[in-house]
């Protein structure tokens, strides 16, 4: 019986051992990054204007993937707006960027280069129609900008697409009923506030910090863009079918806006890619542009619209092969 002891005190022994080998295997499992590794390399993402939506947007989604991809450079480029943006993605000369869906759909009707190459990752927020003029002036809407000079944006931008198309539906010849401005936000509320423009078009998240610091320091007002124009847009057909009939909060401007809200336009906003970009590097990023909702949109308002149940419609692009993974990952 004495020699037995020896015996049973081994297998317990041999039994510890091994259940604090698995103990310690299972603490390494979770304490250790043993599983695949974040993306890596380096992307260039198109943003926008430096006073703009998109900019700001781009700067805080890049503090956000350097917590999500710490292995991922991802280098900010700034652009003149919507449809430079679709064209850089379009022919590699970036590989992200947000952009409006009517400068997407503009791009793919004129069957530009790359057009067929360009996917959808989430649809993220709307751009509203700004059109501003100072609070004495005597315009009331938009027909009312005939013989006026008014800012519509650089060549390249998405404000300068929908300007034009707002024009036509109120009956004016872009290049011949007003004196066009190709000046963008950076420049547009220091043209209005000496007198050189008499209105300024700006499509943009809301609030747009340039609108909001200008209304700070000078009196303007927000003209109302109706219903009627929103009809006449979508019998354009084209890219104006993604026009819609919106409303400005009243607490987008206050100082502005004087606690009233403001018939406008909105038009969705996507994130875009090319079809070439490693699925898994799209699946990643579109998680963060997810997951990172609250976080931006703490500082950037138009942010916290973005929704995982309307993310997937990035219509008229089809979704990236990555962006469908992730969705079909947190579908419920």
């Amino acid at each position: 019986m004495f020699q037995a002891l020896p015996r049973i005190g081994r297998r317990r022994a041999l039994f510890g051992s091994a259940a604090a080998f698995v103990v310690l295997g299972l603490l390494l499992w979770w304490l250790l990054p043993l599983g695949e590794e974040s993306p890596g390399g380096s992307i260039t993402f198109s943003t926008g204007t430096p006073t703009g939506v998109y900019q700001k947007y781009g700067v805080l989604l890049q503090s956000a993937i350097a917590k999500d991809m710490p292995r991922l450079d991802v280098r900010l480029k700034n652009s003149d707006g919507s449809q430079e943006n679709v064209r850089r993605v379009a022919t590699g000369k970036a590989d992200f960027t947000i952009a409006a869906a009517d400068a997407v759909e503009t791009y793919l009707l004129e069957g530009k280069p790359g057009a067929d190459r360009l996917r959808g990752c989430a649809r993220l927020y709307d751009d509203y129609v700004h059109l501003v003029v100072p609070r004495t002036s005597s315009v009331r809407s938009v027909a009312d900008l005939r013989g006026r000079k008014v800012a519509v944006g650089p060549a390249g931008s998405g404000v300068r697409l929908i300007a034009e198309h707002v024009l036509q539906a109120a009956g004016l010849d872009p290049a011949k009923d007003i004196s066009a401005f190709p000046d963008g936000i950076g420049t547009m509320p220091g043209l209005l506030r000496h007198h050189t423009i008499d209105a300024f078009f700006w499509s943009g998240g809301l609030p747009t910090s340039a609108v909001q610091k200008l209304s700070g320091g000078f009196d303007i007002r927000l003209v109302p863009i109706g219903s009627d124009l929103v009809a006449k847009l979508h019998e354009q057909g084209g890219a104006s079918r993604y026009y819609r009939a919106a409303v400005m909060p009243a607490d987008a401007y206050p100082a502005a806006q004087q606690g009233g809200s403001v018939q406008t336009l909105a038009v969705a906003n996507y994130l875009i890619t090319r079809e070439d970009s490693d699925p898994r590097l799209t699946e990643e990023l579109t998680r963060t542009v997810i997951n990172s909702r609250d976080r931006i949109g703490s500082q950037v308002h138009a942010a916290q619209l973005v929704d995982l149940r309307t993310a997937i419609y990035t219509d008229p692009l089809p979704l990236h092969e990555g962006a469908r993974r992730y969705y079909r990952s947190v579908k419920p």
